[in-house]
């Protein structure tokens, strides 16, 4: 039986103070308390700081016993809490135990500050993850990354994997963008930062569920959640990963509102009008007759076209961006469709990566710019939106990054914030993070159990020539990036 402060798991505890009246002896109490299972963060040496959000802060480290081990540290913000410990971060770490999975991102420990009169007796905890080298917002960033059509493939196969095993475990992630996706230098893509995923039930009383609706990065938010319902599911995640996928040619978020009833403007102009013929119940939601929301027809396949020249990558994107959530694709039926059974197949990221020695994440990357900013550079070569037609929007390319554009709101050049435009990436509901899955061997896509995803599809392991595999208009500003 452990004594009161805790005996270590090797060797007699430290001497402890009983607590006291004294502020002062109850302050030698806390300082000199061992908490066997929690390791101090001094373990670990600081090497770089890879990230900054409303959650905190993460930072590389180095092991100080173990030199060649590399790990993420996140820094769970204590600031609000009076006392105990953030209930956030309590169901974030309980959630990331439960998912080990290749496709999600690995928690190790969670490690401690000593508490000491510096920091007014306060402890600072640590969620200790393995460390991954790019998140795809960093690696998307750079110009000098050129994706092939079978990479794009890996990366949305190994995205849609971890969805999969996470829908299936009744979670949902509810902070799906491309910060959030890791991926490691051999290639393994990771989801990761949980910090506003929960649990899905079924009522049992039938009553409908009352989640938030004040989550998803808004960029990535899809209509549902901006019309106020809070009965919603895995469908969210789904959206966000569409929005992903077109950034994979985009090279920069497709949607970017500065309010929410500018992303909703946004979408509508993109994926059509929002009525109930679309989307049977969508005038019972509470904000559906509050919120001016444009008439226009769908025009996902004829926008995106200019970009993904792959007719069932543009497929795909129109069920994943599917406006009615009930009808919008899951992950294991995305899994199945023939974007990933045709040639090029799925192809390993990892000799692409080997030549990026650096690593590449959004917080170190320049800021990206806004739609204002976009306009003002002399390239052109994103999706117009509205009027049709090719138009300016990514022109200022500095440090070997590209800031990229944005999908739907009208031609460019036309007045008022065209393309949203928040400076810096967008607005941030939680912070670095990830996804990754590695599902194909080197002969061929291997599915969610490890062996060859079952339609029975012959393998190949040929990747597309030329960069971009025709996906790019030729003589656009975009042939330069792939």
């Amino acid at each position: 039986m452990a004594a009161p402060g805790g005996a270590g798991p090797s060797g007699p505890p430290p001497p402890v103070f009983p607590p006291s009246q004294s502020p002062h002896l109850n302050a030698q109490y806390i300082e000199n308390y061992n908490f066997p299972f929690c390791e101090e963060v001094s373990k670990y040496e600081k090497l770089a700081k890879i990230g900054q959000g409303t959650f905190g802060e993460v930072f590389k480290a180095r092991d100080k016993k173990n030199k060649g081990k590399i790990v993420a540290l996140k820094k769970v913000l204590m600031d609000n809490e009076k006392e105990g410990f953030p209930i956030t971060a309590l169901r974030e770490i309980k959630i990331l135990q439960l998912l080990r999975n290749e496709n999600i991102v690995n928690l190790i420990e969670i490690c401690r500050s000593r508490a000491t009169q510096y920091n007014r007796h306060k402890s600072t905890f640590y969620l200790v993850f393995d460390f991954c080298e790019h998140d795809l917002a960093g690696l998307l960033s750079n110009y000098n990354v050129k994706f092939s059509l079978g990479e794009i493939k890996k990366v949305m196969q190994q995205l849609l994997n971890g969805l999969y095993f996470i829908h299936s475990s009744k979670i949902i992630h509810r902070d799906m963008k491309a910060a959030n996706v890791l991926i490691t230098k051999q290639g393994i893509l990771k989801l990761a930062d949980f910090g506003l995923a929960r649990a899905i039930s079924i009522n049992k009383s039938g009553q409908p569920n009352r989640y938030t609706n004040r989550v998803v990065t808004l960029w990535y938010r899809p209509p549902e959640l901006l019309l106020g319902e809070r009965n919603y599911g895995p469908p969210v995640d789904m959206w966000g990963a569409g929005c992903i996928m077109a950034e994979m040619w985009t090279r920069s978020p497709i949607m970017q509102g500065n309010t929410e009833q500018h992303q909703l403007t946004l979408i509508a102009q993109l994926c059509g009008a929002i009525t109930p013929e679309a989307w049977p119940g969508v005038e019972n939601l509470e904000l559906y007759s509050k919120l001016d929301i444009p008439k226009k027809p769908r025009r996902v396949r004829e926008r995106l076209r200019p970009y993904v020249k792959d007719q069932y990558a543009v497929d795909l994107l129109d069920k994943l961006l599917c406006l009615n959530p009930a009808r919008r694709i899951d992950a294991n039926s995305a899994l199945d469709h023939d974007f990933f059974w045709t040639d090029p197949m799925p192809v390993s990221l990892e000799k692409m990566l080997s030549q990026h020695t650096q690593s590449m994440f959004e917080f170190l990357a320049p800021r990206r710019l806004s739609g204002t900013q976009h306009r003002m550079g002399g390239q052109q070569g994103a999706l117009a939106g509205g009027g049709g037609g090719a138009a300016s929007a990514s022109g200022a390319v500095g440090q070997g990054m590209m800031p990229g554009g944005a999908i739907g709101g009208g031609p460019i050049g036309a007045a008022g914030p065209v393309m949203g435009g928040v400076a810096g990436g967008g607005p941030s509901s939680s912070g670095v993070g990830g996804v990754v899955a590695a599902a194909a061997a080197a002969g061929g896509a291997v599915g969610r159990h490890g062996h060859h995803h079952g339609r029975g599809r012959a393998s190949h392991s040929h990747s597309s020539a030329g960069g971009g595999g025709g996906i790019v208009p030729e003589g656009s500003y975009m042939d330069r990036v792939f």
